[in-house]
């Protein structure tokens, strides 16, 4: 077999190892496959070619820009996945732990995608909250905005997930305008450096985007400071070693963690045996255990069942688990591959003795065990082992020990409640998963293990078909813990690209804060168009641009019409006495629905134009009632634009009704789709 020097990519270069490159091998047969490492890759070469090119070409891309990016990218990745398919078998990972790893790395890439060009703005700048009146007049307004990092992102990866680790990571990144520099681990760094390398191929990313390190970080954290950020995923006491880096005692450099999860499954006390959420939790808890061999981050480390449910729960999990095959994970038939190396045997071999201290090992026995289709001794081969400790309280190991594989322990609860404490015994995890069908278990379980949970997946017989998993993170929720897990958030949906920006409290004038945010704020200058906004194309509008409107009065008739005819006959705009005894009217008033509906009325352009669909309306608000002899009158504003594809974009309107002495009596935004300008063929 030909063993690959697995190189790295510094400063638009390729460079390979040299002399202290560390040995690589086979999960599945213990060959040599490859080396990684080189002591002498210029760091500061390095930093300034991500800070002088990479970082401000992308921040001179809008979101917009870097989203569609993604969306390439993810889909040159989905046309060459089989060589990643191929390449990763030697990791341990069988065909359907590929389809998390690496086509959950491009679904991740997809969804940051969609949620940059449907969530952010056309723009370099992210609008964050909403504006803050800060004076009496409104003269003078605050308001948050976000702008990308100046310096380089970080990224420590750990061996388990070489593509999706690499990629959840990444897409956010990228689309907060960042360039980052990747450290895949070693032992699956030939992985990552095959899928750089199909990126980079791809001619998608502006130079210095990204950059790869295989091997040894160096002395990269000793050169950071207060505009990088460094994202690791790993073990604790490699994260507790991280921090204590100077960039982090002294240059504030951004440190973002996920670690060690104890992550436990608490079966609920109405799902007993002969139920769907019994049966369920025993697939949930099978499908944890054996899924990548049980190196996840979330796998399920502590099953936690009412006492009388442990027998039924030991009986049918030994019995899934013994139907279980283990052997070459290339092979069609293999539903558990190897752990990603001898060391990590040796490590999950060591952990599991441990927690035998405490637990008595019920099933899976690691000197006696069958692996079709490779050499067990010579691959990196455990068995699945569940262990049942009788005596959680009295237990410390079993919430501080991790053997990082296809490891488990049943635990007894007797109440909810001591199952809620129990789970939180592990300091701190990345999620906990709770089977059952009682709502009250559930909010009880949210309330009492929140605090101690990055997420919380509830589980029953009505979202089991659809569900995606205890262990599936998932790019639109927050992935990260507190505690022990490190306490970092990553993903989180757009959440996770603030990791990479700065949030900054701008204060000033109305027209100060439109030119920065690019969306207009009440009280900003207003721009008079002879021409109707609504015959006018997307790209012909202008934020600011406005259209005030004739009066119309709000007659008796109109009211009775509009509540005869729609059926709205709430006594408030019927009944003038009733209406005088509530608090909030002075008497019969017009509905709030007919003041939309004349709105409309008095500031459509009803012939055919650039508008194309009125697509909804946000933030409406009725201020003021008005009576049947009053009027209103409109305003209406453009206050944001963003494009949606090369045919037509969003425009956001800001919709005022005024009534006859001018007092605000109705606000909303209204949305609608708006046309570009086409020349004639």
């Amino acid at each position: 077999m030909t063993v690959q020097n697995v190189e790295s990519y510094i400063a638009g270069q390729w460079i390979g190892c040299d002399s202290s490159a560390r040995e690589i091998h086979s999960a599945v047969t213990g060959e040599l496959i490859g080396r990684a490492g080189n002591t002498a890759l210029d760091i500061g070469a390095m930093l300034d070619f991500a800070r002088s090119k990479g970082g401000p070409a992308l921040r001179g891309m809008t979101f917009h820009d870097r989203a569609r990016m993604l969306k390439a990218l993810a889909a040159h990745l989905g046309q060459h996945k089989q060589a990643l398919y191929d390449i990763s078998f030697a990791t341990g990972a069988t065909q359907k732990d590929h389809l998390i790893d690496i086509d959950g790395g491009i679904g991740t890439l997809m969804v940051y995608a969609s949620k940059g060009r449907r969530e952010m703005p056309d723009d370099t700048i992210y609008l964050d909250g909403e504006v803050e009146r800060l004076s009496r007049h409104g003269t003078f307004l605050g308001q948050h905005i976000c702008t990308s990092l100046t310096g380089a992102a970080v990224h420590i990866n750990a061996f388990n997930f070489p593509v999706w680790g690499m990629l959840e990571k990444l897409a956010p990144t990228l689309l907060a305008g960042v360039p980052a520099i990747i450290k895949p681990a070693t032992a699956t760094c030939y992985v990552a450096e095959r899928c750089v390398r199909i990126m980079l191929a791809s001619g998608l990313l502006p130079e210095g985007a990204i950059q790869l390190i295989s091997g040894g970080l160096g002395d990269l954290l000793d050169h950071l400071g207060g505009q990088d950020a460094v994202s690791f995923t790993g073990s604790a006491a490699t994260a507790k070693t991280l921090r204590g880096a100077s960039c982090f005692q002294g240059n504030a450099t951004r440190f973002i963690a996920e670690q060690d999860s104890l992550n436990a499954s608490i079966l609920g006390p109405d799902a007993v045996a002969g139920t769907p959420e019994f049966d369920l939790f025993i697939k949930e808890a099978t499908r944890e255990m054996t899924t990548k061999a049980g190196q996840k981050c979330t796998a399920i480390r502590r099953i936690m069942t009412p006492a009388s449910q442990v027998v039924a729960v030991i009986d049918a999990l030994s019995r899934r688990l013994g139907s279980v095959v283990i052997g070459d994970p290339a092979a069609e038939e293999s539903q558990m591959g190897a752990l990603v190396s001898q060391a990590q045997r040796q490590d999950v071999l060591e952990k599991a003795a441990l927690i035998g201290q405490e637990a008595d090992r019920v099933f899976g026995n690691p000197d006696g065990f069958v692996v079709h289709g490779a050499d067990r001794d010579k691959g990196a081969f455990v068995p699945p082992m569940l262990f049942h400790c009788a005596s959680p309280d009295t237990a410390n190991l079993l919430h501080s020990v991790e053997a990082f594989g296809p490891v488990s322990t049943v635990m007894p609860y007797r109440d909810l409640e001591h199952a809620v404490q129990t789970a939180n015994r592990g300091g701190g995890s990345l999620v906990a998963s709770v089977i059952t069908n009682d709502l009250d278990v559930a909010r009880t379980v949210a309330l009492g293990a929140g605090p101690f949970h990055g997420r919380l997946y509830f589980n029953n017989r009505t979202s089991m078909k659809e569900s995606t998993g205890h262990g599936s993170p998932l790019p639109h929720m927050v992935h990260g813990g507190p505690g022990r897990a490190g306490g970092g958030e990553e993903m989180g949906g757009i959440r996770g690209v603030m990791h990479y920006m700065q949030r900054t409290a701008i204060q000033g004038s109305p027209d100060i804060l439109t030119a920065i945010g690019r969306k207009w704020v009440p009280g900003a200058n207003e721009i008079t168009s002879h021409d109707h906004p609504f015959t006018r194309t997307f790209d012909a509008l202008e934020i600011g641009e406005t259209l005030h409107t004739a009066e119309r009065e709000i007659t008796l008739d109109d009211i009775e019409n509009f509540a005869h005819f729609t059926g709205d006959t709430f006594y408030a705009h019927m009944d003038d006495a009733a209406a005088k005894r509530n608090p909030f009217f002075p008497g019969r008033v017009a509905h709030g629905y007919l003041l939309l509906s004349f709105a409309a009325g008095l500031f459509v352009q009803p012939d055919e134009g650039p508008v194309l669909a009125n697509t909804g309306l946000d933030n409406l608000r009725f201020l003021k009632p008005i009576q049947a002899g009053d009027s209103i009158r409109v305003r209406l504003t453009v206050m944001q634009k963003s494009p949606r594809n090369q045919d037509y974009g969003e425009v956001r309107w800001k919709v005022t009704l005024l009534n006859r002495d001018g007092d605000l009596a109705a606000e909303y935004e209204l949305l609608t789709m708006n046309a570009y300008h086409r020349d004639e063929p």
